[in-house]
């Protein structure tokens, strides 16, 4: 395991880096079709400012939300804060990043908000399949011991190195990222099907919280919120609940 994928002197491109790279690319194609085949907007080039919108909002949110719960630590180091390359982006500060500049956007663009966000959701999924694998190219996001056969030493210079050395630990990063697979795959089986606007992020939110507050008794790095999990308190207070509410109380309402 080895997190950097090219070195030109003192240049470095990492596994982690990439990994985004790959997935804002693969967001593009995916809004970019979704968008043309529920008439979002007026021009191509509309997609393009989505995204270059979007994508900074929500990699900014996703770190300060991070640094918040370690802010001990950070206020020691704070030129870390910058170095997200070192891991510690923090997805569901990355959702609320990401539905402001949606906001935004659709305000701005003049598209319908749950539309555009029915369009965004199979990316968004997508995105954070190829953001696990380079967490676990990375080394970080990482489970705790384990004595089971799939259980991986990471490298002492890694995060999970560093916090387990020499010890097998669960891959909870590729837990989560075969569940945030099958959440893709059902968003895109979904996303022809008739339904109000809002559907598939509902289907998005609820999904995701259940795949991430499982996946998160394996997590040996878990911010907390006193004695809870921050990401299972997250889950079900944000994604799961905002996911109900939009599902019974908007979707299922009837039609004006």
């Amino acid at each position: 395991m080895h997190p950097i994928f090219l070195r030109l002197g003192p240049i470095e491109i990492r596994y982690y880096a990439l990994m985004y790279v790959i997935s804002f690319i693969l967001a593009y194609f995916i809004v970019r079709g979704e968008a043309r085949r529920r008439k979002l907007f007026a021009k191509p080039d509309d997609v393009l400012d989505l995204l270059l919108l979007t994508i900074p909002l929500g990699i900014v949110a996703a770190r300060l939300y991070y640094v918040a719960f370690q802010w001990e630590w950070y206020r020691s180091a704070p030129w870390e804060i910058v170095m997200v390359w070192h891991g510690g982006l923090a997805i569901h500060g990355g959702i609320i990043g990401g539905i402001v500049g949606l906001f935004i956007v659709s305000r701005w663009k003049r598209a319908p908000f749950w539309r555009l966000a029915d369009a965004v959701a199979p990316a968004l999924a997508l995105g954070q399949v190829l953001g696990r694998i380079g967490n676990f190219l990375n080394g970080d996001a990482f489970g705790t011991p384990t004595d089971l056969p799939w259980g991986i030493v990471f490298p002492i210079s890694s995060p999970a190195g560093a916090a387990y050395p020499g010890l097998p630990l669960h891959p909870a990063m590729l837990y989560e990222a075969v569940g945030n697979l099958l959440i893709f795959v059902l968003l895109w089986r979904l996303r022809t099907r008739l339904a109000r606007p809002g559907f598939l992020s509902s289907v998005y939110f609820m999904s995701y919280a259940v795949v991430r507050f499982a996946c998160e008794f394996f997590r040996g790095d878990a911010l907390m919120l006193g004695p809870w999990r921050a990401a299972q308190v997250a889950s079900v207070a944000l994604i799961a609940g905002f996911g109900i509410w939009l599902l019974f109380g908007r979707l299922w309402r009837p039609a004006a």
